[in-house]
C-alpha cells in the first residue's frame, strides 16, 4: 500500500515501524507519498514554521523591556535569536506533533540547501522528537531518487544551519537598524536590506550614467560592392574602415561626455562624410585581402538558477520571480531537478540520458565520443545539487510530459538546454575581407566586411542562447560573403554616407541585473528573484517594458546610504560579507565573532550600531534634493511624491516621467504649466468661492472658507475638530479641471443627495469607494454611472432596492479591458478591469492593482500572475499572530 499524505498508517499494533517524513510543501508531499511504501507517513510543514518576530507585538511579554527586544536578537549575548511560531502554523505544528507521537522514526526531507537545512533544524527543535531523526535529501522527485534518499539518510549539517542563521541575523540587524533612518530622513515605511539596497544602487547608478550621458555624433560610409561573378552571393556590404591609413572613428572611440577619447582617428562629420562619399562614387575597387579562419562554438553548460532566470526572461518574457514559481511546480511534480543551484554539473545518469536522446533525435554524428563535463565558475558555489535538468534516468520530451502553458514552455527550455550541453561543437568558417579604392582626390579608402558560415550546426540544432542586446547576432546566424581572392576587381553599386549617434548605457532588465549581481558576487543567486521582487514592490524600481527604471524615491534612498552608510552599499564590501558567510558554512569562521565585528565594529572601524546612532548631521532636505543641470529648478522627494521646486513654487512630476527624461527643457515646460487650480465662481447660497484643484488623489472641487473669528473667550482653538471643514467633492471620470463648470461643482458639493424617504427611512445617492450607489439604512444598490447620482429619482431607487442584491462589489460589472489567459497558480482566467482606484488584474478570487510602469495594453499573463501571487502572499502574511519558540542548541531565549 502506498504511503498516504497526512494519514497515519501506524504499524505499532502489528510490529511494523512507522516513519514520518516531513517536507515543505503539500504538493511535494503528495508526490513523494506516492513513491514510498508501507509504513511511511508524508506530511508538509507548509514552508517555514517560525522566524524572528516581525513586530513588537510578537515579542513575548517577558522580553519586551529588553533593549534588544525590537530586533529579536540579543546582541549582548552572542547574538542569540528569539524565534516565534506563526499562529497560522500552530495547527500544522500540532498535527506534526501528533503524527510524530505515533512514529518510530523522523525523516526531515526539506530542500538540500542552507535554507532547507535551517528549516529541518527548526522542525527538529520545535517538535522535540524522542525517536531517531534522519536528514533525507534528494535533488529530484522521482521514485528511484526518493527511495534512494530514504535508504541513505544523513545527519543535520549544523555548519549550513549556522551559516543560514547568521545570514538571517545579519539581514535582521541591517534591516531593523537602517530602515528607521530612512523613515526619519526620507519617508515612513521604507526598507533597507543587505542585498536589496545594493541592487537598488546598481539601478540608480545606471540611471545617473544615462542622465550624465552626452551623445556624440559621427558619420561613416557604407558601400555595396558587386563581384560580377556567377556564384551567389554576388553583392555584399562593407563599411569604411580608414582613409589614408587613418582609422575612421566609431562609437567606441567616444567617452560618455561626448568627447573623442581615442587619438589618431578620423572623426567624420556630415559634410565631410557626404563629400568623401561623392569622391568615392564611380571609382574602381579591388580586394586587398581575404582572411579565413575556422569557426568553433562550444555548447552552453546546463542551467543553474541565474542562467535559467536570464534565458526565461529573454526567450519567454518571464520575470525572475515568475520563472522560479513555475520551476517550483515542475520540481514538485517530478519534471525537473531542484531549481535553486549554483552547479552546472550533471550526474553520470543524466549525461547518459542526454547523450542517448541527442543521438535519437539528431543522429549519432551530433554526439561527441566522450561525455562533456562542466565545472562551476561561480565563486563559493555551495548548493549540493546538479544543474537544472529534466528529472529521471531517461528524459521525457516536452510532448511526452502532458504539460501545457508556461510549465510546458519552461520545461522545453530546460530540456533543450540539457540535451544541447552534451552535443558536438558547432563548426564553420569566419571570413574577413578588406577592399581598397582611391578617391578623385587620391585619398586611399579601405572598406571591411566580416562574414560567418556554419558548416556543421552541432548543438545549435537543439538550442541557441539569446542575448540581452537585441542587436547582437545569434550564434546560429550566418553572414555569407562572396568567394573572393586578393586582387579581384569590384565595382561599387552604392557609396552612401551614414550618420550615427552614441547611445547611453542600456538600463538593466531583470536578466541583466541578475547577471550583474552574480558577476559582482553580491548575495546568493537563489535570492535574486525575491530581491528584484522586493525593490519592485517597494517602488524603488518600476518597469518600462522590460527595463528596470529607478524612481526618484530610490535616488533619495541611495543618496542617503552612499553618503552616510557607504560600506553598507559598497559592492566589494557586500561581496566580502558573502565570503564571510561562506567561511562560516565551511567551518573556517566563527559566527559570533563575525557578527560582533559587523555590529559593534573592530580595530577602529565603526560597526553598524555606531553608524545608525549618529544621524543628527544628516540633512533630510539635502538628501532628497537633486538640482537639474543648467537651471535653478530642484527635484525634491516628498512624503506624497516627487515634485519640482523653484524658490517655493512647486509642480508635481508626472508618474510616467522617468528620471533621465527630466531634462532642463522638460523641467521648464512643467514649471510653465498652470497649477491646475481654477476659481469657478461663488456659491449663491453661501457666498463662498468655489475652486477646482488637483490633489494627491486626483482632481476635486472645494469651497474657500472665511478666516474663523477668534473665540469669544479669547482662548486659542486647540482641537482640529473645533475648526470648520470645507465641503469637497471628487470630479467624475468624465470631468476635467479644464472644463468643469460652477454648476457641476455645486452638484458635486451637494453629494450625498437625499432623494426622499421610503418606509420612514431616508434614501440617498452617493459616491463611494467602489462607485456610485443608492442607500436606505443598511441596504444599498450600485448605480450604472456617476452621472446617475444627479438624475436618479426616488421611484427609480425604490425599483432598484426591490431587486435582489447581487454578489460582488458592483452590481453591474463592467466588461474587462483585456483577457490575458489562465493564471498558472489558480487555473482561472485572468482579466484586466478598471477599478475605482485604477486598473487591476483579477482571477475572480484575488485582485491586484497594476503598478507604476504596468500598462493595460502591454501587461502579460506572466506579469499578471506575478502581481496576483504577490497579493496572495501579502494577504497570507497579514493574518494571524505568532507564538514563541526557543532555540535549544545554545542558550536561546524562550517565549514560552
Amino acid at each position: 500500500m502506498p504511503a498516504k499524505n497526512g494519514t497515519a498508517n501506524s504499524g505499532r499494533g502489528n510490529g511494523a515501524a512507522t516513519r514520518l517524513v516531513i517536507v515543505e510543501s503539500p504538493a511535494k508531499a503528495k508526490t513523494i507519498a506516492g513513491y514510498l511504501g508501507r509504513g511511511y507517513i508524508v506530511e508538509s510543514s507548509i514552508g517555514h514554521i517560525r522566524d524572528l518576530p516581525g513586530s513588537a507585538s510578537e515579542v513575548p511579554a517577558k522580553y519586551k523591556g529588553e533593549p534588544w527586544a525590537k530586533l529579536g536578537v540579543n546582541v549582548e549575548q552572542d547574538f542569540e535569536p528569539l524565534y516565534v511560531v506563526n499562529t497560522d502554523k500552530r495547527q500544522q505544528v500540532q498535527k506534526l506533533k501528533k503524527l510524530l507521537a505515533e512514529a518510530d522514526e523522523l525523516f526531515l526531507a526539506t530542500d538540500e540547501d542552507r535554507e532547507g537545512e535551517a528549516i529541518a533544524w527548526h522542525l527538529q527543535d520545535v517538535l522535540k522528537p524522542k525517536v531517531p531523526v534522519h536528514r533525507m535529501v534528494f535533488n529530484e522527485i522521482t521514485k528511484d531518487a526518493i527511495q534512494r534518499a530514504a535508504a541513505n539518510p544523513r545527519q543535520l549539517n549544523m555548519r549550513l544551519v549556522d551559516a543560514q542563521e547568521t545570514r538571517r541575523i545579519l539581514d535582521r540587524l541591517y534591516g531593523y537598524e537602517v530602515s528607521p533612518v530612512l523613515w526619519k530622513k526620507v519617508m515612513p515605511k521604507l526598507s533597507a536590506g543587505r542585498v536589496q539596497s545594493v541592487a537598488t544602487r546598481l539601478v540608480v547608478e545606471r540611471e545617473r550614467e544615462r542622465i550624465a550621458f552626452v551623445p556624440a555624433h559621427y558619420w561613416d560610409i557604407a558601400a555595396q560592392f558587386d563581384t560580377h561573378k556567377d556564384e551567389e552571393p554576388t553583392v555584399f556590404k562593407a563599411g569604411l574602415i580608414s582613409v589614408d591609413d587613418k582609422r575612421v572613428a566609431q562609437g567606441r572611440d567616444f567617452a560618455a561626455d561626448g568627447t573623442l577619447k581615442t587619438r589618431d582617428v578620423l572623426h567624420l562629420d556630415e559634410p565631410a562624410a557626404r563629400a568623401l562619399a561623392e569622391r568615392l562614387r564611380g571609382r574602381p575597387y579591388e580586394v586587398k585581402s581575404v582572411e579565413r579562419k575556422p569557426y568553433t562554438r562550444k555548447p552552453y553548460p546546463p542551467f543553474r538558477t541565474t542562467t535559467l532566470q536570464q534565458e526565461a526572461s529573454r526567450k519567454l518574457s518571464f520575470s525572475a520571480k515568475y520563472t522560479m514559481s513555475v520551476a517550483q511546480k515542475l520540481y514538485e511534480n517530478g519534471f525537473i531537478t531542484y531549481m535553486r543551484t549554483d552547479s552546472i554539473t550533471l550526474s553520470e545518469t543524466a549525461i547518459t540520458a542526454a547523450r542517448r536522446q541527442a543521438a535519437s533525435l539528431f543522429g549519432g554524428e551530433y554526439v561527441p565520443d566522450k561525455p562533456r563535463v562542466y565545472a562551476s565558475k561561480v565563486k563559493n558555489a555551495q548548493e549540493a545539487h546538479e544543474a537544472i535538468r529534466p528529472a529521471g534516468e531517461t528524459f521525457r520530451t516536452p510532448a511526452e510530459t502532458g504539460l501545457s502553458g508556461d510549465q510546458f514552455r519552461l520545461y522545453e527550455l530546460i530540456w533543450k538546454r540539457t540535451i544541447a550541453s552534451q552535443m558536438k561543437d558547432a563548426a564553420g568558417q569566419s571570413v574577413s575581407i578588406r577592399v581598397t579604392g582611391v578617391s578623385t582626390r587620391n585619398e586611399r579608402a579601405e572598406f571591411g566586411a566580416t562574414g560567418k558560415t556554419i558548416t556543421f550546426h552541432g548543438f545549435l540544432k537543439a538550442y541557441v542562447e539569446s542575448a540581452d542586446d537585441p542587436s547582437t547576432d545569434r550564434d546560429d546566424q550566418e553572414r555569407r560573403l562572396p568567394n573572393l581572392a586578393e586582387g579581384d576587381p569590384l565595382t561599387a553599386n552604392a557609396v552612401d554616407a551614414e550618420g550615427h549617434s552614441t547611445r547611453p548605457p542600456a538600463r538593466y532588465t531583470e536578466a541583466s541585473l541578475v547577471k550583474e549581481l552574480e558577476e559582482r558576487e553580491i548575495g546568493r543567486p537563489s535570492t535574486y528573484a525575491s530581491i528584484i521582487g522586493t525593490i519592485l514592490a517597494r517602488e524603488y524600481v518600476f518597469k518600462k517594458g522590460t527595463a528596470l527604471v529607478p524612481s526618484f524615491l530610490a535616488f533619495a534612498v541611495v543618496n542617503l546610504l552612499e553618503q552616510h552608510f557607504g560600506n553598507l552599499v559598497d559592492y566589494d564590501f557586500t561581496a566580502h560579507m558573502e565570503d564571510g558567510l561562506d567561511e562560516i558554512a565551511r567551518g573556517e569562521a566563527e559566527r559570533v565573532r563575525w557578527l560582533t565585528r559587523f555590529y559593534f565594529g573592530d580595530s577602529g572601524e565603526e560597526g553598524l550600531k555606531e553608524l545608525v546612532g549618529d544621524i543628527g548631521d544628516i540633512d533630510a532636505k539635502g538628501i532628497s534634493s537633486f538640482p537639474i543641470k543648467d537651471t535653478d529648478i530642484v527635484v525634491r522627494v516628498g512624503r506624497y511624491g516627487s515634485y519640482l521646486d523653484r524658490d517655493g513654487e512647486r509642480v508635481n512630476i508626472p508618474d510616467d516621467l522617468v528620471p533621465d527624461e527630466l531634462t532642463a527643457e522638460k523641467a521648464e515646460e512643467l514649471m510653465a504649466q498652470p497649477s491646475g487650480d481654477r476659481e469657478l465662481g461663488t456659491d449663491p447660497e453661501t457666498g463662498r468661492t468655489i475652486v477646482a484643484k488637483s490633489g494627491r488623489f486626483g482632481p476635486y472641487v472645494t469651497e474657500i472658507l472665511p478666516e474663523p473669528a477668534p473665540p469669544a473667550d479669547g482662548k486659542k482653538r486647540t482641537k482640529k475638530a473645533d475648526t470648520p471643514k470645507p465641503r469637497t467633492g471628487s470630479l467624475f471620470k468624465s470631468m476635467s479641471l479644464d472644463s468643469i463648470t460652477l454648476d457641476d461643482a455645486l452638484k458635486l458639493l451637494a453629494l450625498p443627495r437625499t432623494l426622499g424617504e421610503l418606509d420612514g427611512e431616508p434614501v440617498t445617492a452617493q459616491n463611494g469607494r467602489f462607485g456610485p450607489y443608492i442607500k436606505r439604512g443598511t441596504d444599498s444598490r450600485s448605480l450604472g454611472s456617476e452621472e446617475e447620482l444627479f438624475t436618479v429619482t426616488l421611484e427609480q431607487a425604490k425599483e432598484l432596492l426591490a431587486q435582489p442584491k447581487q454578489r460582488g462589489r458592483r452590481a453591474a460589472a463592467a466588461a474587462p479591458l483585456r483577457e490575458l489567459g489562465k493564471d498558472p497558480a489558480s487555473g482561472e482566467p485572468v482579466v484586466v478591469k478598471e477599478g475605482r482606484f485604477g486598473p487591476y488584474v483579477t482571477d475572480g478570487e484575488t485582485n491586484a492593482s497594476l503598478r507604476k510602469g504596468d500598462e493595460v495594453e502591454s501587461i502579460t499573463i506572466q506579469r499578471a500572475a506575478e502581481l496576483l501571487a504577490e497579493r496572495r502572499e501579502k494577504v497570507a502574511a497579514g493574518g494571524g499572530k505568532k507564538k514563541t519558540a526557543t532555540r535549544r542548541r545554545t542558550s536561546a531565549k524562550s517565549g514560552s
